[in-house]
């Protein structure tokens, strides 16, 4: 066997429009050694998200600024291999910002423990990590829905629009997901158990939302803008609120244009944006509120798995476009055994 290494993914130039497979290069670095209050990692699992797209495409609230040569950004679940602070020992099994690499050096104060024994530790990348508490913090704080209002999400059937709507659901709303084909459709209703579900690819998506919210929309929780989004803003009820979490329908893309405003003052309605990074002190709350619903069989989830770190940028596509059936993740190692 040969030296270990560090293979990282890194930005061969900026992605103009969809990222393609040459934006990206693959380097091979010799494995760093931690200094004071450093662990080495062994990466487990990295997340695909749509705000690493975001990243791509200049955004400056991530920290490393994206450039050629830039490792790509991204949360992972890891083992310490090695540690240099007194809080973590080799085995343990940790979750950070800590990119497309399969050898991190990390900060300890950058990482935070992993509990196992709450779900498989790929969770905390998933339902258990950010993209449930965004889902959560979403729609509670922001949608707010009441017993029997209509609610609707897009990307309905991906990592965070899955638990969104599944929130409300638990919340007692009517909920009527938007999804792409047909498969991802049934999904939503068979196994989500949202009320509906309609495709954003129907070539009259307004007249298909208006057959499902006869009585209008009062709650949106918008993960992609878009197309989507102007068809709901043609459906708001009176008081409607709006949760705006992303807009993966339009970043990087050179004909984004702006929303027509005008139903919203119609309507009256309330339309906030929100981050989940304001939002992480009340993680241990979701954890336990999620582990619970989970347990009970109020809350599912999925995850969309490809192996190999060096099929990291095939995978982060396939999400972008909608391939992808609940949480992206790319397995870059097995799991510790018994976790």
């Amino acid at each position: 066997m040969g030296t270990p290494v560090n293979r990282r993914v890194a930005l061969a130039r900026i992605p103009q429009g969809m990222p393609q497979t040459d934006d990206f290069t693959l380097v091979d670095e010799p494995i760093g050694t931690p200094g004071a209050g450093e662990l080495l990692l062994r990466t487990i699992w990295l997340s695909m998200d749509p705000y690493q797209r975001n990243w791509m495409g200049g955004a400056r609230n991530y920290g490393t600024a994206a450039a050629p040569g830039a490792t790509v950004i991204g949360r992972a679940v890891s083992e310490v291999v090695a540690s240099n602070d007194l809080r973590f020992v080799p085995g343990d099994i940790v979750c950070g910002e800590t990119g497309w690499q399969t050898h991190p050096v990390a900060s300890a104060d950058a990482v935070e423990s992993v509990d196992a024994s709450l779900a498989p530790v790929s969770t905390a990348l998933g339902v258990l990590g950010s993209p449930g508490l965004t889902a959560w913090v979403g729609m509670v704080d922001v949608g707010k829905p009441a017993r029997g209002e209509t609610v609707v999400v897009s990307a309905a059937a991906g990592a965070v629009g899955s638990v969104a709507g599944q929130v409300a659901r638990n919340m007692g709303a009517r909920v009527v997901g938007v999804a792409g084909d047909p498969a991802k459709c049934r999904h939503v209703v068979d196994d989500l158990r949202f009320d509906a579900c309609v495709s954003h690819r129907d070539p009259d998506l307004g007249a298909a939302l208006a057959r499902e919210c006869p009585g209008g929309v009062d709650v949106y929780f918008d993960n992609t803008g878009g197309p989507v989004t102007d068809a709901v803003y043609g459906l708001l009820a009176r008081n409607a609120r709006i949760a705006l979490c992303g807009l993966v329908a339009e970043y990087g893309a050179s004909d984004a244009r702006g929303h027509d405003l005008r139903p919203l003052l119609a309507s009256q309605a309330t339309l906030k944006a929100f981050s989940v990074r304001r939002n992480l002190h009340r993680m241990p709350a979701w954890r336990r509120q999620a582990s619970a619903w989970i347990r009970e069989g109020a809350l599912v989830y999925r995850e969309d798995v490809v192996a190999g770190i060096e099929r990291a940028p095939e995978a982060f596509t396939r999400m972008l476009v909608g391939r992808t059936l609940g949480k992206a993740l790319v397995r870059v190692a097995e799991d510790p055994p018994g976790r």
